[in-house]
């Protein structure tokens, strides 16, 4: 492990630019115990992150992006912050909310399936010049 001397601290705004996070999200993470270690201070009360924390964090980002609830993601936080011997059920957690996203890509899949023949229609329509009256609800 690292001496402390040997860490590259970074500051609140560094961690923001590296993660996408806005300043006000990394404190919230933080009030919401969705980080998996304290962050540190200076003597000055300035939040210090490790490189640790902000891997942590884009976790947390892509899992956040993908619809984890939040109440999911600090049960999660909360597991990983326990340590080794809950890892069964860390598994559980993530294989439910892969499958809630595999869902969601199905639903997607469907969507743009649904558009691109509309698209298709309405380009053939076009092309032949016979765009009038496509479902116009006046006719």
């Amino acid at each position: 492990m690292a001496t402390e001397a040997a860490v590259q601290w970074l500051s609140i705004g560094e961690v923001a630019e590296r993660t996408g996070l806005s300043v006000h999200a990394l404190r919230f993470y933080e009030r919401e115990g969705l980080l998996v270690g304290p962050v540190r201070r200076t003597s000055g009360g300035r939040r210090r992150y490790t490189s640790a924390d902000v891997e942590w964090l884009l976790i947390c980002v892509r899992l956040r992006e993908s619809g984890m609830p939040l109440a999911d993601l600090k049960h999660f936080s909360e597991l990983v912050r326990n340590g080794p011997g809950n890892e069964a059920e860390r598994l559980r957690l993530l294989d439910a909310h892969r499958q809630r996203v595999d869902a969601q890509i199905q639903a997607l899949e469907e969507c743009r399936s649904v558009i691109a023949w509309k698209v298709d229609v309405y380009a053939e329509h076009l092309a032949r010049d016979e765009a009038g009256g496509l479902w116009d609800p006046t006719v």
